[in-house]
């Protein structure tokens, strides 16, 4: 069974994906952020395992996301990581590496991985990287809000949003085109969404820019 793996190898996966951030962070020490939520994550993952061997298999099929908890601690990691410095495509990469840990290391041991475990892995991840994405670009819209109180702060809340929004765009592509995750996931609903909010920024803060433009250039006048 894949949760006992996870509760037998869960020192080593957990190195494994300290391993993989230090390479990308070197030489700078990797932030706690990590420490915490990797662990955290695997147990997580564990019992979603555990607690799916008891589920009928119909029920299983109108699963469509992980349990609560996990998105809960993914969404608060994802702001705990933004104010850490990271960007979004480390947040993505945090959660790739806990997936690819455990494939790399169920092929070294010969662990089978039957498909509905695969499927709850998955299911778990995907959730974990849309509410880490999704906090994290919450969180730093809010703080990109609080400094748009003038035109150049407006055009720059614009700016920043519209960066924003594209970056979530593409990792949320990128998430899914490795594989780990599917289209029909709480990933592939961040992206649609992401797209839909890309316009709706476009019609609800370009006319006020322009009005403020023209204030401006009226009051200059």
């Amino acid at each position: 069974m894949l949760h006992d793996f996870l509760i037998a190898n869960r020192d080593e996966l957990i190195g494994r994906c300290r391993s993989k951030v230090a390479a990308r962070f070197a030489p700078v020490a990797v932030p706690g952020a990590v420490d915490k939520g990797v662990p955290l994550l695997l147990e997580q993952i564990t019992e979603s395992l555990r607690s799916d061997r008891h589920v009928p298999a119909s029920v299983k099929l109108q699963t469509v996301s992980a349990p609560s908890e996990i998105r809960i601690s993914a969404a608060l990691h994802g702001a705990q990581l933004l104010r850490l410095g990271y960007t979004i495509d480390q947040v993505v990469r945090d959660y790739g590496d806990i997936c690819q840990a455990i494939t790399e290391l169920a092929i070294e041991r010969n662990a089978p991985i039957d498909t509905e475990e695969f499927h709850t892995l998955n299911r778990c991840l995907d959730d974990a990287i849309a509410a880490a994405v999704t906090s994290f670009g919450a969180v730093r819209q809010a703080s990109v809000e609080n400094r748009a109180e003038s035109l150049r702060g407006r055009l720059a809340a614009f700016s920043t949003e519209h960066r924003r929004l594209v970056d979530i765009a593409i990792q949320s592509f990128s998430a899914m085109r490795t594989g780990d995750v599917g289209i029909s996931g709480a990933t592939g609903k961040l992206l649609v969404h992401s797209l839909e909010e890309l316009r709706l920024l476009a019609d609800r803060t370009l006319p006020q820019i322009q009005l403020l433009s023209e204030a401006s250039t009226d009051a200059a006048q």
